[in-house]
Protein backbone atom coordinates (compact mmCIF):
# COMPACT_ATOMS: atom_id res chain seq x y z
CA UNK A 1 0.00 0.00 0.00
CA UNK A 2 1.65 3.19 -1.43
CA UNK A 3 0.37 6.35 0.15
CA UNK A 4 1.14 9.42 -0.90
CA UNK A 5 -0.09 13.66 -0.65
CA UNK A 6 -2.77 14.45 -3.99
CA UNK A 7 -3.31 17.82 -4.48
CA UNK A 8 -6.96 18.66 -5.85
CA UNK A 9 -9.62 21.56 -7.14
CA UNK A 10 -13.39 20.74 -6.90
CA UNK A 11 -15.41 23.67 -8.45
CA UNK A 12 -18.88 23.79 -8.24
CA UNK A 13 -21.69 25.57 -10.42
CA UNK A 14 -25.44 25.26 -9.98
CA UNK A 15 -27.02 22.41 -9.86
CA UNK A 16 -30.84 21.54 -10.23
CA UNK A 17 -32.93 23.78 -7.41
CA UNK A 18 -30.55 25.41 -4.98
CA UNK A 19 -28.05 22.78 -4.91
CA UNK A 20 -24.43 22.39 -5.98
CA UNK A 21 -22.81 20.27 -8.75
CA UNK A 22 -18.83 18.98 -8.55
CA UNK A 23 -17.36 19.78 -11.82
CA UNK A 24 -14.91 17.54 -12.86
CA UNK A 25 -11.80 17.40 -10.36
CA UNK A 26 -8.07 18.94 -11.29
CA UNK A 27 -5.25 17.28 -10.18
CA UNK A 28 -2.03 19.35 -9.65
CA UNK A 29 1.62 18.24 -8.96
CA UNK A 30 2.13 20.80 -6.23
CA UNK A 31 0.01 22.18 -3.30
CA UNK A 32 0.47 26.17 -4.84
CA UNK A 33 -0.26 25.26 -7.96
CA UNK A 34 -3.56 24.01 -6.52
CA UNK A 35 -4.08 27.38 -4.31
CA UNK A 36 -3.45 29.37 -7.86
CA UNK A 37 -6.25 27.58 -10.03
CA UNK A 38 -8.81 27.49 -7.18
CA UNK A 39 -8.10 31.40 -6.77
CA UNK A 40 -8.33 32.28 -10.38
CA UNK A 41 -11.72 29.60 -10.25
CA UNK A 42 -12.91 31.75 -7.52
CA UNK A 43 -14.79 34.18 -9.31
CA UNK A 44 -16.23 32.15 -11.76
CA UNK A 45 -17.83 29.46 -9.75
CA UNK A 46 -20.45 29.14 -7.06
CA UNK A 47 -17.84 27.51 -4.76
CA UNK A 48 -14.34 26.13 -5.32
CA UNK A 49 -11.81 24.29 -2.93
CA UNK A 50 -8.37 23.69 -3.72
CA UNK A 51 -6.99 21.02 -1.06
CA UNK A 52 -4.32 17.98 -0.08
CA UNK A 53 -5.31 14.66 0.66
CA UNK A 54 -3.40 11.40 1.68
CA UNK A 55 -4.36 8.78 -0.40
CA UNK A 56 -3.57 5.21 -1.81
CA UNK A 57 -4.49 6.15 -5.28
CA UNK A 58 -4.16 2.45 -6.58
CA UNK A 59 -7.44 1.57 -3.96
CA UNK A 60 -9.11 4.63 -4.37
CA UNK A 61 -8.76 5.13 -0.38
CA UNK A 62 -8.61 8.71 0.85
CA UNK A 63 -8.12 10.17 4.10
CA UNK A 64 -11.40 11.48 5.63
CA UNK A 65 -9.77 14.83 6.65
CA UNK A 66 -8.79 17.13 3.11
CA UNK A 67 -6.22 19.65 4.46
CA UNK A 68 -7.81 22.80 3.11
CA UNK A 69 -5.56 25.29 0.71
CA UNK A 70 -7.91 27.69 -0.29
CA UNK A 71 -12.04 28.03 -0.60
CA UNK A 72 -14.15 30.53 -2.05
CA UNK A 73 -18.07 30.48 -2.34
CA UNK A 74 -21.01 27.71 -1.30
CA UNK A 75 -19.11 24.41 -0.47
CA UNK A 76 -20.74 21.19 0.80
CA UNK A 77 -18.97 19.31 3.60
CA UNK A 78 -16.58 18.46 4.50
CA UNK A 79 -15.66 22.06 3.50
CA UNK A 80 -17.91 23.71 5.10
CA UNK A 81 -17.26 21.58 8.66
CA UNK A 82 -14.35 23.48 10.81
Amino acid sequence: MTRETVHIVQAYVRGRGRGLKAEQQVGCKTAEEARRKAERLGPLRVGVVAFSVTADTELGDYDERPVILFSSGELPPPFTEA
